[in-house]
């Protein structure tokens, strides 16, 4: 078979790029530090109440009658976080709830997790409250070529016609309408220009 024939090999993918690019644009268009450390802060909460810990061969079990109380907010937190990912026009609700319940998880269970939940817990309900979308970037006008632009400049410069000139109205000069009565000066007046110009009569 000659390498004519032979089949093209299909193109190599990076999987590991294109999961990188895809986890970026998913961690941009939400909050995920917000909902990460809500996530954060409910693993001690809910862990806890319901551990054992051996400390020199002694076991210590720290269940009390608030572990229910522990469940409850450990896995609302963790529900918080996840819907803050999956739905992020609820933010501002996920971001309250959070903050409520790591403050009520204090007296509730064991000090919020000895600690260990409760600046997680505020600061991922603050960054849940405070995150907005991004603004998309305005696409800008392609930019026409040179030749084109002073083709069409030419084009319009040639089809335009020269506007008219604006005629003056010529003054039309009025004629002394026939039969028409002259004008008598007053008593006492002047004679007029004309009248003192005509050359009087010799008897």
């Amino acid at each position: 078979m000659s390498s004519a024939t032979a089949e093209a090999r299909p193109e190599h993918r990076n999987l590991v790029g294109a999961f990188w690019r895809g986890f970026r644009e998913f961690r941009r268009s939400r909050p995920f530090w917000g909902g990460l450390l809500a996530m954060i802060a409910g693993v001690p909460i809910l862990y806890f109440p319901y551990a054992h810990l051996s400390l020199g061969g002694v076991t210590i079990a720290m269940s009390t009658t608030a572990g229910a109380g522990s469940l409850i907010i450990g896995v609302l937190l963790i529900i918080l976080g996840l819907t803050a990912w999956f739905q992020p026009a609820v933010r501002i609700f996920a971001g309250v709830a959070t903050t409520l319940l790591t403050l009520v998880s204090i007296p509730v269970s064991n000090l919020a997790g000895f600690g260990m939940a409760l600046l997680p817990g505020l600061i991922g309900g603050g960054l849940m409250m405070a995150w907005a979308k991004l603004p998309e970037p305005a696409v800008a006008p392609a930019a026409e070529a040179p030749g084109a632009a002073e083709g069409t400049t030419a084009e319009s410069v040639a089809t335009e016609q020269p506007a008219a000139a604006p005629v003056a109205a010529e003054p039309v000069a009025e004629e002394p309408v026939a039969g028409a009565a002259t004008e008598q000066p007053a008593a006492g007046g002047s004679i007029p220009a004309q009248q003192a110009a005509e050359p009087k009569e010799v008897r």
